[in-house]
């Protein structure tokens, strides 16, 4: 099946990797098993969530033309997570939105994401705020949402 999906993740995971004003912040694709103690990351095709569901990108298609042109609308989650050794859930939930607020400078400059035929955005957002022993951690779950040509 044809579907732009794992170009547009592999293209996002390229392009937030480098940027500067993310020092600090684990840039990975999908589900990764890490040892790492670093608080901040940026997930690309995954919630976070190691209780939930996986998904990872959600698509919808249909002829563009009566050729072999068809469009397709594609969702992929993209999770912001803070965490935070103490009980400062502004703090946690200021950071987040910094992280997040890099994908939707990348996206606002490029919304192809250096693709041709795709254009895409932030949809939707959703704040998670929660804490435990650890501490208090925030997690903000981004739709990039568009759509793209095959």
């Amino acid at each position: 099946m044809a579907s732009r999906v794992p170009e547009l993740i592999d293209a996002l995971v390229a392009r937030l990797t480098p940027d500067p004003e993310l020092t600090g912040v684990v840039v990975v694709d999908g589900p990764e098993i890490n040892e790492t103690d670093t608080p901040d990351w940026l997930i690309v095709g995954w919630s976070g969530d190691p209780d939930g569901d996986f998904q990872a990108a959600q698509t919808l298609g249909g002829w563009s033309d009566l050729g072999t042109g068809r469009e397709e609308q594609l969702q992929v989650t993209v999770a912001a997570i803070a965490a935070r050794g103490d009980t400062d859930v502004r703090a946690a939930r200021v950071r987040v939105f910094e992280i997040a607020g890099r994908v939707e400078a990348l996206l606002r400059a490029d919304p192809s994401v250096g693709l041709s035929s795709l254009e895409v955005a932030i949809e939707a957002t959703q704040l998670v705020q929660e804490q435990d022993d650890n501490g208090a951690q925030a997690t903000l779950l981004l739709t990039v949402a568009g759509r793209a040509f095959t």
